[in-house]
């Protein structure tokens, strides 16, 4: 048996979102810059796409931009709202995603800026009277928070943060790329500036995303070469992927709070019976429904022999799952995030992420195997 809990890494792409893509595939091969019969069918599927995204998220078409995904949206929010903005400090936190924190600090280094980092507790929270003083220490700040942690799971409370920017005019961008598709964003209320999507993460295919542009706030693109996306991102437009991506978000917005529900249940259901199995279990980050991403859940184990040979036991055992963030597979220095959060470094963590495609009885498989590995008594 093989079963997959790392979908915080990348999610299986839906059946219908793979149909409307070949569908494409088969039949539209023009290129949408082209003014010919063939070019225009294309760019009218891109932009009924753009406006099925924007439908969803309750914003105007024009806001829009797609993009390669996720890491390319958060460098061109963060990089041009700064540069082209003259802003001179930046806010941001310890357990950002690296394309977030990576970026910024590159910035740093560069002298464009000060960057300055708000308290979270333990549990990841961020310490939002702590934001408002950093926010009152600089003239005008760009403030970059995610939505839900990509490791632990921990939300942030985005529209408290939305508020208290505006209160100080400070740029807000917001990396929701863990929780579109997950969770509604209502952007006529949200005070947002940038907010960012990648499709892999909600079922639909990997090299396509999208960055939303508040209409209030104007920037120049970060890659030239052409005149697609409204000037704003050169480069011949990944057609396939974006009919992938708007389909994706579409069968999540319909779909949404049966799946909620039901993923839900099994992140509960593994919390106890991870408890009643294995002595000692703790878990990094929030796990209160309201509190945490119900598609997340940080494991640390108890200390144990060969404990940095956990995830290759569990890959052995036929269980696909993370020790932290996917981007930092490969390394040797750790989990950033568990170091924001000072968790405990004799404790190797593993990160179980659930999926609608994911079932009880892969539950029982994992903890079964768990409990084979850590060597637990059988009662």
């Amino acid at each position: 048996m093989r079963v997959y809990f790392d979908n915080a890494a990348t999610t299986p792409v839906d059946k219908d979102v793979l149909k409307a893509m070949y569908e494409v595939m088969e039949t539209q091969y023009g290129n949408p810059s082209s003014i010919h019969a063939h070019g225009r069918e294309v760019r009218t599927i891109i932009e009924k796409a753009r406006k099925t995204v924007s439908g969803l998220l309750h914003a105007s078409p024009a806001e829009f931009f797609f993009t390669s995904g996720g890491t390319e949206a958060d460098n061109m929010a963060i990089r041009s709202g700064i540069i082209d903005h003259g802003i001179k400090h930046a806010i941001t936190s310890a357990i950002e995603h690296h394309a977030v924190v990576h970026t910024l600090q590159s910035l740093e280094k560069s002298g464009v800026i000060k960057l300055s980092y708000v308290n979270i507790d333990k549990k990841g929270n961020v310490d939002l009277a702590h934001l408002e003083e950093l926010l009152k220490s600089a003239d005008r700040s760009f403030v970059s928070l995610m939505h839900a942690n990509n490791e632990l799971g921990t939300i942030t409370d985005i529209a408290a943060v939305g508020e208290i920017c505006e209160q100080y005019n400070a740029i807000f961008h917001c990396d929701t790329v863990q929780t579109m598709g997950h969770y509604v964003h209502d952007l006529s209320k949200l005070k947002v500036h940038f907010l960012v999507c990648a499709a892999h993460k909600l079922h639909g295919p990997k090299g396509v995303g999208f960055l939303y542009i508040n209409h209030k706030i104007k920037i120049n693109p970060m890659i030239f070469g052409g005149s697609q996306e409204r000037n704003m991102r050169g480069g011949t437009e990944n057609v396939y992927g974006i009919v992938g991506l708007a389909k994706a978000l579409e069968i999540a917005y319909a779909e949404m709070d049966q799946h909620q529900q039901y993923i839900q249940g099994l992140k509960s259901y593994m919390i106890e019976q991870l408890q009643e199995n294995i002595p000692g279990i703790a878990f990094n980050g929030e796990t209160e429904p309201e509190k945490s991403l119900y598609t997340v859940l940080n494991v640390s184990f108890p200390a144990m022999d060969m404990a940095e040979m956990l995830l290759f036991s569990l890959d052995i055992a036929g269980i696909s799952a993370s020790g932290g963030s996917a981007c930092s597979s490969g390394t040797n220095i750790g989990s950033h995030v568990l170091n924001g959060i000072q968790a405990n470094p004799d404790r190797p963590a593993v990160r179980f992420s659930f999926s609608k495609y994911n079932t009880k009885e892969e539950v029982d498989f994992v903890v079964g195997k768990v409990k084979e590995i850590c060597k637990v008594p059988v009662a």
